[in-house]
């Protein structure tokens, strides 16, 4: 089941380190496999206020994503943007083709 890597950033200051983390992440997302869904754009806010911008990467599964978050070389960049940027980055299961909204409520 894919995995995903999902972060809004916002009050970005672009700058010689977020140019930096820019140029070496897809680096270090290759030894998992990991391929950007979304990476920021504009976006037609239909409800509610939205800020920053949404980036999303998949990866073939949690495992993966975790291990490439947690690999040394992306801890190696992560402070070029943790020091440059606020925003929240979480890891979710993808679901399957067939799913349905109301298979939640079997869970």
């Amino acid at each position: 089941m894919p995995a995903y890597a999902v972060a809004r950033l916002y009050d970005v200051a672009m700058g010689p380190d977020i140019v930096a983390y820019l140029q070496k992440i897809d680096a270090t997302l290759a030894p998992f496999k990991g391929r950007y869904m979304i990476h920021g754009g504009p976006v037609d806010s239909l409800e509610g206020a939205w800020s920053g911008d949404l980036i999303m990467i998949e990866f073939p599964d949690r495992a993966r994503a975790r291990d490439w978050y947690a690999s040394a070389a992306y801890r190696a960049i992560l402070p070029l943007r943790t020091r440059h940027s606020k925003g929240d980055v979480i890891l979710i299961d993808g679901v399957p083709d067939d799913h349905q909204a109301a298979d939640i409520l079997a869970a």
